[in-house]
């Protein structure tokens, strides 16, 4: 097999934004899998916010990306060789691949892959929607944030790949989804194409406004993706017995002056309300049994999906500078091949 693998490595921990100095993009030839080893075509690369978390040095729930190292990337994929029993070649799989072109797993490929059906739903689907993005809103939402019928949830980053999903879900549950994004087109799609009901422009209205207009008797879950003075502001709204649900800071991580924390944490006192932050992967065990449900959801219309696909892998440290300047419109993912 004469393949080339381009890869994109970690060349420097970045001081605020990414720059393209940070990364170094090499190649090298692609090895034959080994007895138990799965070659994997690249075909969707995962852009993630956490991703930035991922490229500091320091403790976290993960360890950092070394440098030198192939940058850490979920995705979707072909077997295009296989030794493994479990995998054959023509399989379409999901897993941690990396930012490049062709990934190899060892033995245990199983625990690292996971075979997809892109006769059910199309393949980006699979790293969006129903893949650990909308694992991580289904898990934030009702496992951290105990949503029920007749809550008022409000989310954050509502047009991101997340939030989206989340505000579906609070929908689907019977609680009312109020979603804050930027931009008039943005908050358009979330209410007259996902159904939430009611949006905050926060580039060009006020936020406290929005909130005491459509959540006038306080807000029961937040669904937190950005951080910063969103934060703020919806905590001076929070209802009695509310839960906050920290699944990302987004207007934090390229700061170069410090995390700005919350500053009107007092409410979480005054309301007897609580703020829990999680990662989707302490709930590996029950990834089975969400994606079925989810699943169920979108083959019966009640969840929608939406892609944000840029052609190239070479765009890869371009692109995901969107993530961070509010230019992706849902789930953002890179076409590889």
């Amino acid at each position: 097999m004469s393949l080339v693998n381009h890869q994109f490595r970690l060349a420097a921990r970045p001081q605020g934004l990414p720059k393209r100095t940070d990364w170094k993009y090499t190649e090298e030839p692609v090895r034959d899998p080994g007895p138990g080893e799965v070659l994997v075509k690249t075909m969707y690369l995962s852009l993630d916010p956490a991703m930035r978390g991922w490229m500091n040095e320091g403790r976290s729930y993960i360890a950092p990306v070394a440098i030198g190292e192939v940058m850490r990337a979920g995705g979707a994929g072909k077997v295009v060789a296989s030794q493994n029993p479990g995998f054959a070649v023509g399989d379409h799989v999901t897993g941690i691949l990396g930012a490049q072109e062709y990934a190899l797993f060892g033995a245990d490929a199983a625990k690292g892959l996971t075979k997809v059906d892109p006769k059910l739903v199309p393949l980006p689907v699979y790293v969006g929607a129903l893949g650990i993005t909308g694992l991580t809103a289904y898990f934030g939402l009702l496992e951290v944030g105990q949503a029920k019928a007749g809550d008022t949830v409000v989310i954050s980053g509502a047009a991101g790949a997340t939030g989206m999903v989340a505000g579906q879900i609070a929908r689907i549950k019977g609680c009312r989804a109020v979603g804050i994004a930027g931009g008039a087109d943005k908050c358009n799609y979330i209410v007259k194409e996902l159904g939430f009901d009611g949006a905050i422009d926060y580039k060009n209205e006020s936020v406290p406004e929005g909130l005491r207009k459509h959540c006038p008797k306080g807000v029961n879950v937040y669904f937190d993706n950005v951080g910063g003075q969103i934060l703020d502001d919806v905590l001076a709204q929070l209802a009695r017995g509310a839960r906050v649900v920290i699944c990302g800071a987004i207007s934090q991580y390229n700061s170069t002056t410090g995390i700005k924390g919350p500053a009107n944490y007092l409410s979480l006192l005054v309301n007897s309300a609580r703020m829990e932050g999680f990662v989707v992967f302490n709930y590996m065990a029950r990834y089975g049994e969400a994606a079925r449900e989810m699943a169920g959801w979108m083959l019966a219309g009640k969840l929608k999906s939406r892609e944000d696909t840029v052609e190239g892998f070479d765009t890869f440290p371009d692109t995901l500078l969107k993530l961070f300047r509010g230019e992706n419109f849902g789930k953002l993912m890179i076409k590889v091949a």
